[in-house]
């Protein structure tokens, strides 16, 4: 485990990676990130390839301009990468889009039937389906249960699409994709990964899998620059309206009518995100290179973690699954006697920890676990060990002796009174006064 034997380690290096931030009761400390899960620092590559292509930016396709070219191929060269990286099979297309949410969207503008769910999804996995036919399936307590269900489910009734995460965005839980994949194909229907939480921790095969979707988001795998990714059969994608009518996906237009691209310039239109799209097929060339090293470096932090927390007294740890089979570095927890919101603003004020706090866009899965609310730290690339300890540190502390600051909610969000870390205390000065229920 040589990724983690020096405790300030990191396997890679993050924009932010020397950040310091103010404290509460005075003076500076190194910032400790746990909030990778929501939106993940930009690797040191993935900057250097944008600053690289800045100077060379313009509108693709149909540009004679030297920079136009050179953006052209960058942006098709991005999409060859990501391909790369998911191991499309031969008939899948890579389509840009702005994020996981969108690309989801995009899907379900396409799919010819109903759409089969879990009930412990990412609203993106959830929302987008009930205007083509939502079917909600309950999970059980154990992945097998769960597969049951979904076994059931598609055998009494068919469906056109099963729809499911490729990690839990609360607890980092992974379903065994492959033998869903092999369900949904026997009854009929083809599958959808939600890998926002994967991508950034597993490499995914597509072709060998026989999965048939997959998106993901940019900003979850180090390239915070609005690009996003759906990738799998494009048939679907062929027949069904483009999702945004505009330049670029059509082949040609009378006042009459329009005659639309094929995937995937057909739910391209407009002026694409060049430079998010070669941000993130940088940040897929890294994320190959350091697959195996990386998934070590995660599993002992995880493990610290996991274990560290499970130590303390009061602290719980969530978990959907008693025989979940593997666990990306994403922990959620709660603490006894502490609202979710009041730890994360001390962890944060007193500490210079950054975690994440509330139902995560996830309200079902929380109603399953009877809470309304948890902490949630999630690890990445540039996570150390230190890193870890500091954290077990403060819950430790807070659990002995409480925070040693004073925390009231306002607007539904706990802040330290008063606040006197810069940039935030003046904000603080300007709005109403905290309320303390």
């Amino acid at each position: 485990m040589t990724a983690v034997l020096d405790p300030t380690c990191a396997l890679a290096r993050v924009s932010g990676a020397d950040l310091r931030v103010p404290l509460v009761q005075g003076g500076t400390r190194d910032y400790a990130n746990f909030d990778y899960a929501a939106s993940a620092p930009a690797l040191a590559q993935v900057a250097d390839r944008v600053t690289e292509l800045l100077p060379y930016y313009a509108s693709v396709h149909r540009g004679a301009g030297y920079p136009s070219r050179i953006s052209t191929r960058c942006y098709e060269a991005a999409r060859e990468t990501v391909r790369d990286f998911l191991r499309c099979a031969g008939d899948q297309e890579v389509v840009f889009t702005r994020n996981t949410t969108d690309a989801l969207n995009l899907l379900a503008a396409c799919v010819p039937g109903d759409t089969v769910v879990l009930d412990i999804e990412h609203h993106a996995n959830f929302l987008p389906w009930a205007r083509r036919g939502r079917r909600v399936v309950p999970v059980a307590d154990t992945v097998t249960g769960t597969i049951d269900r979904i076994d059931t489910e598609l055998r009494a009734k068919p469906a056109a699409l099963l729809a499911v995460t490729g990690a839990s965005n609360v607890t980092g839980e992974v379903l065994p994709l492959t033998e869903l994949t092999a369900l949904a194909h026997h009854h009929g229907a083809r599958i959808v990964v939600d890998a926002a939480q994967l991508a950034p921790h597993r490499s995914i095969d597509l072709c060998a899998t026989g999965i048939d979707y997959v998106v993901f988001s940019g900003h979850k795998l180090y390239a915070p620059f609005g690009a996003g990714v759906l990738a799998g059969r494009r048939d679907w994608l062929d027949a069904a309206p483009p999702y945004l009518a505009g330049g670029g996906a059509v082949t040609e237009v009378t006042t009459e009518s329009a005659a639309w691209a094929d995937a995937p310039h057909r739910h391209e239109a407009g002026s694409p995100n060049v430079l998010g799209a070669a941000a993130l097929a940088a940040a897929c060339e890294v994320l190959t290179e350091l697959a195996a090293s990386a998934e070590e470096h995660e599993r002992a932090l995880t493990d610290r973690l996991r274990g560290g927390l499970e130590g303390i007294a009061g602290v719980r740890c969530l978990r959907i699954w008693a025989d979940s089979p593997d666990c990306v570095g994403i922990v959620a927890f709660t603490v006894d006697g502490f609202e979710a919101g009041r730890v994360a603003a001390y962890l944060s004020a007193e500490h210079a920890i950054g975690v994440r706090d509330g139902r995560f866009c996830a309200h079902p899965l929380l109603a399953r676990f009877g809470i309304y609310a948890a902490l949630r730290a999630s690890i990445g690339l540039g996570a150390t060990a230190a890193d870890i300890d500091r954290l077990l540190d403060a819950v430790r502390s807070l659990v002995a002796h409480g925070p040693q600051w004073n925390y009231a909610r306002s607007d539904g969000q706990w802040d330290p009174v008063p606040e006197t870390r810069p940039g935030l205390a003046a904000e603080a000065a300007r709005g109403a006064a905290p309320c303390t229920t």
